[in-house]
């Protein structure tokens, strides 16, 4: 390199130019939020914690896909998915073949069960089905989950806003957040899901801007695929049956589809969209919806991630330091291609902050259905419409603020799909695992569910927690596809090749691929609850409990008895 040339740290800097239009449309993005919250905080009222809570039970198909589409696809998925194409390849994309099987699942199952039950919080089903200990450790479970989720839901859209403004992530967390507080607690559900059906929007258009632009930069779509061909990025996954293989056949298969199982299926958040509306038939027809919403956005994100190699295949931004984090690539790209055109990267950074408001406004919104419905009810005195109003926006605002407080933890912590990926199967594993016998197996009782549900989280947060730790290390890395830096345009330090460490040091157990996180929290759930509950024998059983295909089959095994559903108070 030519001592003119600029210093890679110059050139970081003179990515960060966002003009008073970018701020103008990031704040406008944030008004109108605020402004549904207020409309439905205070113009049209929410009269009961019913409305509140489910919108009345009588939510539209179309706002209510938009919404769980919203949610699922955070900042984490807009940001990470690109990332994980661009240092992995495809592989990742075939993980929609698990989601396709899980909608198969939740159709037939999960959703004709809780729709007929009229439940607010799906951890109900758990009291229902189990006892009331099982429902606690299922609410617990989510609620955990959700605690460590939604940081990093806040902090990934910060990380992308510092790396196009250079503004503190420390101040633009807690402004951006107060806001998405403000509408969940004042509007409730309805003004989530009509704050989402426009964050999806600009979500979609701001990635969309992103691939047309880039595409004609690069020289077209061929131009963009021939690149990644060069370097193996467009590949199958593959077919040995090797639990440590990050995406082979066997772990985008069956291992996502526990993992998707897990993550939407028994995920309050989630389910309380599906049940938001009036039928079981609309809420079949909002998970199909949902599909095809993720299906788009997934194939946005990993073609955004082939254009950002086709970019910057001659000098990568990870090996040159332009880039401090791996989840700044494609927020380099779009200051990169869009930076001339005022008001683009302000238009992309709203995006990103779109999906990261609508998981946090949809995760609080769930919070409080679950602290009222799972913590609250069963065990103190009833509340009056006033006070249980009063306690569902008190939870919203507690809890979002522990979320900005713990923005601070998650900084310190890695790579941020696969962090969240395994954190969230590990915590969610268990609780697919004790809701699933609890629709095919009628023999399963409260007290062994408990116990496999205890021992399969103890053993998938273990296992978690160790390959996190041994990725942490550099004792666990993974194959990355090659990157050049043989055409960079300034000055850098070479990056220091670590020497290669043998897999003998980690544990097998510890480098099976984060998709089997989930199978595996669910399958020691079910061996040992299987175990237990081989000491009872149950005779009467509630049909309504289970499966609707399986009812029929179970009228003529056991004494089929009808117990008392009462109704969720409003």
């Amino acid at each position: 390199m030519s001592g003119t040339e600029s210093d890679v740290s110059t050139v970081r800097l003179s990515f960060q130019h966002f003009s008073w239009i970018d701020y103008s449309i990031f704040v406008i993005m944030l008004g109108v939020c605020g402004g549904i919250g207020i409309y439905f905080g205070f113009i049209k009222k929410q009269t009961s914690t019913k409305d509140y809570l489910m919108g009345g039970r009588n939510m539209k198909l179309v706002p209510i896909c938009f919404s769980l589409v919203a949610s699922f696809i955070s900042g984490i998925s807009l940001l990470g998915i690109p990332t994980e194409i661009y240092l992995y390849g495809s592989s990742y994309i075939f993980t929609m073949i698990g989601a396709f099987m899980m909608c198969i699942v939740i159709t037939t199952t999960f959703i004709p069960v809780l729709h007929e039950l009229q439940l607010t919080s799906a951890y109900e089903y758990l009291e229902l089905r189990y006892d009331k200990r099982t429902r606690v450790f299922g609410s617990i479970i989510f609620s955990v989950y959700l605690m460590a989720w939604l940081p990093i839901v806040i902090y990934v859209p910060a990380l992308a806003f510092n790396q196009v403004t250079g503004v503190n992530i420390h101040i633009v967390s807690p402004i951006v957040c107060l806001v998405c507080i403000f509408y969940t607690c004042v509007g409730g559900l309805k003004a989530v899901v009509w704050t989402d059906v426009i964050q999806t929007v600009v979500m979609i258009g701001a990635m969309l801007l992103v691939i047309i632009k880039g595409t004609v930069i690069v020289g077209g779509v061929d131009e963009v695929f021939s690149r990644n061909w060069a370097t193996n990025r467009l590949e199958f996954p593959s077919c040995n049956l090797d639990f440590t293989e990050r995406h082979s056949v066997w772990s985008v298969t069956i291992g996502s589809t526990f993992y998707w199982i897990g993550n939407i299926a028994v995920n309050q958040s989630m389910m309380q969209r599906f049940l938001a509306l009036s039928n079981v038939k609309m809420s079949k027809r909002a998970v199909w919806g949902f599909f095809s919403g993720v299906i788009l956005i997934v194939s946005i994100c990993s073609y955004s991630g082939f254009l950002a190699y086709a970019r910057f295949n001659e000098c990568d931004p990870l090996n040159s330091k332009l880039v401090l984090a791996k989840d700044q690539l494609l927020p380099l790209l779009v200051m990169d291609v869009l930076a001339e055109w005022k008001g683009m990267p302000g238009i992309f950074v709203a995006g990103v902050f779109s999906a990261a408001l609508s998981s946090l406004s949809t995760g609080l919104n769930s919070m409080a259905a679950v602290v009222l419905e799972d913590f609250w009810k069963p065990f103190f005195h009833k509340l009056s419409q006033k006070q249980t109003q009063i306690l569902v926006r008190s939870v919203v605002v507690v809890l979002g603020c522990i979320c900005v407080g713990l923005v601070f933890v998650v900084e310190k912590l890695g790579s941020v799909l696969q962090l969240t990926m395994s954190l969230s199967s590990a915590s969610m594993g268990p609780l697919a695992g004790i809701f699933l016998m609890g629709l095919f197996l009628p023999f399963i009782d409260g007290v062994g569910a408990l116990t496999g549900g205890i021992a399969g989280l103890i053993t998938a947060w273990w296992v978690a927690a160790q390959s996190q730790l041994a990725q942490a290390r550099g004792l666990l890395t993974f194959v990355e596809k090659e990157r050049h830096t043989f055409n960079c345009t300034y000055n850098f330090e070479p990056m220091t090749i670590l020497e290669d460490i043998t897999e003998g040091e980690v544990s097998y157990i510890y480098r099976i691929s984060y998709l089997w996180f989930t199978g595996l929290g669910c399958s020691v759930t079910v061996i040992v609850a299987c175990l237990v509950s081989l000491r009872s024998s149950k005779n009467k059983i509630d049909s309504r409990l289970f499966a609707p295909f399986l009812r029929s089959w179970l009228t003529h095994k056991y004494e089929v008895e009808h117990m008392d559903l009462k109704s969720t108070p409003s």
